[in-house]
């Protein structure tokens, strides 16, 4: 569960700050001024600090710069009752990652801090994975030997080294991300950066600024320029993931830059040139979405030029125990555990499993198993919860069933909607929807 601190003499922004973020599913913990938020920080790791600018003892801006000089990858982000432009810039130059101008807006703050986590997360992850990647050929990642994944691992040989715009189709869970960064680092562009963006993660607008960035002044909030991913990925690759989800407004900008290899930020009117090769992922059939007019024909044309389709689980199983011992190998390191082997018949457990969420769901699975199993062997007994809640797909009607899929989800990543439609497969603002529609509360 990640953790956070929020530094602030003032009482009652404490309190709101707590409330609200626990809610979300975060552990978080205050300091009422800079020196008390410093030495907690001495003893405990957090993922994101939310630090006040104007504190007695020891104020945001020294605090800030104390954190930076100690380590410069935690997140943190400034508030203030006073929204100085000149202490904006001040602070995002020792890197803050944002700057919050009292009061909040609940949404707006609830995103800022979920992205700038999932940022520490991913470079966190990265490190690991590119210490991993330095080991082995970057196809080693994608674990099969099936005919289903034959045919896949020759697909992205064939279309890695061409300069073509890959659309690549599948489930959710079947690791679309995985077969994307497969064919970036067999590019000739595996040298620049690769550069993922989730089009479901955000709204509209904060997609827009997302992608093309924008300049200080474009919109409120927007306190000082901001570059956005497709120049950040310039002389790389960008992943476009669940496209399928993207505004019809978004679409046209986008199809412009395939086009032209330009495009302007957000509050500007000046071309920016950009050289990027662009991969898109979607769990969704985009010819049904031409039909019903929510994605653009033009579009779909231009990021379909190869299309790669990643098979279910259900299609490969004879993958399945090579998964599993990749996958125990894993989470033996992350998890600090010393499992050697599955039982025979929990192999056949997960065999007979027809696996909705797939690779994900397997994943999902030998985890949260390997986190019960005390011994060094996974037996049937750690895959109850499945058990479980098959049966329950048995009683009641499907809304029944989905919805206390969804609570039991969300208990069990303590309340983060992020991490809970990760985990059930689906995007989040699908997960909202359906948090609205059964009117869950938690």
């Amino acid at each position: 569960m990640q953790k956070i601190l929020v530094i602030d003499d003032e009482q009652n922004i404490r309190r709101m700050l707590i409330r609200v973020l626990s809610n979300e599913g975060f552990i978080v913990e205050e300091a009422i001024n800079g020196m008390e938020g410093w030495e907690k920080l001495e003893k405990e790791n957090y993922s994101l600090v939310l630090l006040d600018l104007k504190m007695p003892k020891l104020n945001g801006m020294e605090t800030l710069k104390k954190i930076k000089d100690t380590d410069s990858d935690l997140p943190v982000i400034m508030m203030s009752a006073y929204g100085s432009i000149t202490e904006a810039v001040e602070a995002m130059k020792l890197g803050a990652v944002d700057y919050l101008v009292k009061p909040f807006d609940i949404e707006e703050l609830k995103i800022i801090v979920e992205r700038a986590i999932e940022q520490y997360k991913l470079k966190v992850e990265n490190i690991y994975y590119r210490e991993e990647e330095e080991k082995r050929f970057n196809f080693e990642e994608i674990v099969g030997k099936s005919n289903a994944i034959k045919k896949v691992l020759e697909m992205i040989k064939r279309v890695s080294p061409t300069p073509a715009t890959v659309l690549i189709t599948g489930e959710s869970g079947t690791g679309k991300e995985l077969i994307a960064r497969a064919i970036h680092k067999n590019s000739l562009r595996k040298e620049g950066p690769f550069v993922v963006v989730n089009c479901a993660a955000f709204s509209l607008n904060l997609l827009e600024s997302e992608l093309f960035g924008h300049e200080k002044g474009a919109f409120t909030g927007a306190i000082a320029q901001r570059i956005g991913r497709f120049e950040m990925a310039h002389g790389g690759t960008i992943f476009l993931d669940e496209i399928g989800e993207m505004d019809l407004s978004i679409q046209s900008k986008i199809l412009r830059v395939i086009q032209e290899k330009e495009f302007e930020r957000v509050g500007s009117s000046k071309n920016i040139k950009v050289d990027v090769r662009i991969l898109a992922a979607t769990n969704k059939d985009l010819k049904k979405e031409l039909e019903a007019g929510s994605f653009r024909d033009d579009l779909f044309y231009r990021i379909n030029v190869f299309n790669l389709e990643v098979p279910p689980l259900r299609e490969r199983k004879e993958d399945i125990p090579l998964l599993v011992e990749h996958l125990i190998n894993k989470y033996n390191k992350i998890l600090n555990k010393r499992i050697k082997v599955i039982s025979p018949s929990a192999m056949n457990f997960l065999l007979d499993y027809n696996f909705p969420g797939n690779i994900r769901e397997l994943e999902n699975i030998i985890e949260r198993s390997m986190i019960m199993t005390q011994g060094e062997v996974i037996d049937e007994t750690s895959f109850n919860f499945i058990k479980i809640e098959e049966n329950q797909t048995k009683k009641g009607s499907l809304k029944e069933w989905e919805r206390d899929l969804i609570i039991k989800t969300l208990i069990q990543n303590q309340g983060n909607r992020t991490h809970t439609a990760e985990a059930l497969g689906i995007s989040r603002r699908s997960l909202l929807d359906k948090i609205r529609k059964y009117k869950i509360s938690i």
